[in-house]
């Protein structure tokens, strides 16, 4: 028996000198699509999209660093797509995108009010596919991922790597707040999610829970904590 096709296509742009993944997610079965966190080629995004048949829908904003948000306002304009996300607690990074983007070399970069702001618990429709907010402060207090049961996948901008964690040395950063964002957020979800992070390669929860530095079941217990994915599981909304 051959196996039901995937309820989600995607693909990845590496954007801005920092090479973040710009992911293009779409349903499959109606073709509309969301960006999540356009940096920065919002043209080049939008025509790739465009190439392959899809309707450009939404924008999707995992958090408010330019890296991830500094085309979104760009991408806005030119697609006519809603922004959306992330979490409030994330407008004092959104609005020093245009100083991060001198930084940076990119002076195009420009802030923006999200059409919506997000919070856990929320719920996004993309075609005919479903996708929850979970919020995950650690990197940056205000940061949300967006996961797709039906797919087993999510996209968690910089919370998680395959084989390190999001940086915390940044203002409201807190690295205590990260660890249990993982932990209590994403490995409830499943071992077998496969997860986009914000930057380098996909990986598995599972993956990390097994081989992860920072996060792996193994290293958590050697520093002493006593945390229990299994008793924070959330339950279905």
């Amino acid at each position: 028996m051959s196996a039901s096709p995937s309820p989600l296509g995607l693909f990845i742009s590496p954007v801005t000198p920092l090479q973040q993944n710009c992911t293009v997610v779409w349903c499959t079965a109606t073709k509309k699509a969301a960006v999540i966190d356009p940096g920065a080629s919002g043209p080049a995004i939008l025509a790739e999209i465009q190439r392959r048949g899809l309707e450009m829908e939404q924008i999707w904003i995992t958090h408010g660093h330019l890296d991830h948000a500094g085309g979104a306002a760009e991408l806005n304009e030119i697609s006519g797509a809603p922004i959306i996300g992330p979490h409030p607690d994330d407008q004092f990074w959104i609005d020093g995108i245009p100083a991060q983007g001198q930084m940076y070399g990119l002076p195009e970069a420009r802030s923006f009010t999200p059409t919506r702001w997000l919070d856990e618990g929320d719920e996004l429709t993309l075609g005919q596919t479903r996708w929850q907010v979970f919020r995950t402060p650690g990197h940056t207090p205000g940061h949300v991922i967006f996961y797709c049961e039906a797919a087993r996948f999510a996209q968690v901008g910089d919370v998680l790597f395959k084989g390190s964690v999001g940086r915390t040395d940044f203002p409201q950063s807190d690295p205590r707040a990260l660890v249990t964002s993982i932990v209590t957020k994403l490995w409830p979800l499943g071992d077998d999610v496969t997860f986009v992070p914000g930057h380098g390669p996909h990986s598995t929860f599972g993956a990390e829970r097994r081989d992860n530095p920072f996060v792996s079941d193994r290293a958590l217990a050697g520093q002493g904590m006593r945390f229990s994915p299994e008793s924070e599981r959330r339950s279905p909304p």
